[in-house]
């Protein structure tokens, strides 16, 4: 049996689970999802889809349902295509109209709340609905502030860890930011938090080459999860990470990025600070440690998770130095307050 993401255009992910021999689309169907589709029989091409990662085998279709370009290009027929590992599949139509139920809350609990500095705090959760969520490493979710019917995205910032069954985030300390608020003054471990999702179109693809993380303040969260996952399955692939904040107290997590450095061959990282008054010795925007090696020629790809004007200087950058990656995937965020 093996483990099926599929992401719908409106970014929210369901996972399935294929039994042997199963294909893609009969799996989803047994699981409460109608990927769009006609024939069955590999003659229409109404279920192409995109297979981001993992391998598969595809029989019985014919050319003009999927020609031998669009099969190169790892687009499948999801009534033919049968895994062979575990896969994530790109749907081309919206959770709306696939999904026959509605993705359930998972309820879980406080476990951990560590002010990591004066602007930024970290939170755990765990529990048996944690331990059986599913979600590919970069994405988000949406968490209820307790007490209020108010919701706030935030990206998972480990994996789940089996140990403990928990996962963790980080927040950036807004005053006067529900979340922030709570989190800060009123919340004990022991508390119920419910969470909503997974969602979101940026997360870790199959490391085939060079790979360049690009992290704004707490847009360092999911790069942590990513990392945490590459630390478990290896890359053969140079992945560098720059993360750049704007104030010294705004730097959190330094020694796990030392202990990844460690833990991950060829993982290197560098970190600077905006503010002048910084006493960091590297001082300046993401951008400006941005070397040639780090682009390949174009042959990379490239992560990106920051405030707007973060990926805005970024997109720029890219523009300047007529560099083309294989692929860029980003992400905004914005606190609220």
């Amino acid at each position: 049996m093996y483990k099926v993401a599929l992401n719908f255009e409106d970014d929210v992910t369901r996972f399935i689970t294929t039994l042997p021999m199963e294909t893609v689309a009969d799996a989803a169907y047994r699981s409460g999802i109608n990927i769009p589709l006609d024939c069955r029989d590999g003659a229409c091409g109404t279920c192409k889809c995109h297979c981001e990662s993992g391998s598969y085998k595809m029989d019985g279709y014919i050319e003009d349902a999927l020609s031998v370009r669009e099969a190169e290009q790892r687009y499948v027929l999801t009534c033919s295509m049968i895994p062979e590992s575990d896969c994530v599949v790109t749907v081309p139509a919206t959770s709306e109209v696939c999904v026959r139920s509605q993705q359930a809350d998972v309820h879980a609990r406080l476990t951990e709340i560590n002010h990591l500095s004066d602007s930024t705090l970290s939170f755990a959760v765990s529990g048996d609905q944690v331990r059986a969520m599913h979600f590919l490493p970069g994405q988000y979710v949406n968490v209820q502030v307790p007490g209020t019917d108010q919701w706030r995205a935030y990206s998972f910032s480990s994996i789940v860890n089996q140990a403990n069954e928990s996962v963790s985030f980080l927040i950036r300390a807004v005053p006067g930011g529900l979340m922030s608020t709570y989190m800060a003054n009123k919340a004990s471990v022991g508390d119920s938090i419910t969470l909503r999702g997974p969602f979101g179109s940026f997360y870790l693809r199959e490391v085939r080459r060079p790979v360049l993380m690009l992290a704004g303040g707490t847009g360092l969260a999911p790069f942590l999860a990513m990392l945490e996952k590459i630390q478990q399955d290896g890359s053969a692939h140079p992945i560098h990470l720059i993360y750049g904040v704007t104030h010294d107290i705004d730097l959190v997590e330094l020694d796990k990025l030392k202990a990844f450095a460690v833990a991950i061959d060829n993982f290197t990282f560098d970190v600077c600070v905006a503010s002048e008054n910084s006493s960091w010795p590297q001082k300046g925007y993401v951008t400006d440690y941005i070397e040639p090696s780090d682009l390949n020629d174009g042959d990379v790809d490239i992560y990106l998770c920051g405030p707007p004007p973060m990926v805005e200087a970024v997109s720029s950058f890219m523009q300047e130095v007529g560099i083309q990656p294989v692929s860029l995937h980003y992400e905004k965020f914005t606190t609220s307050k």
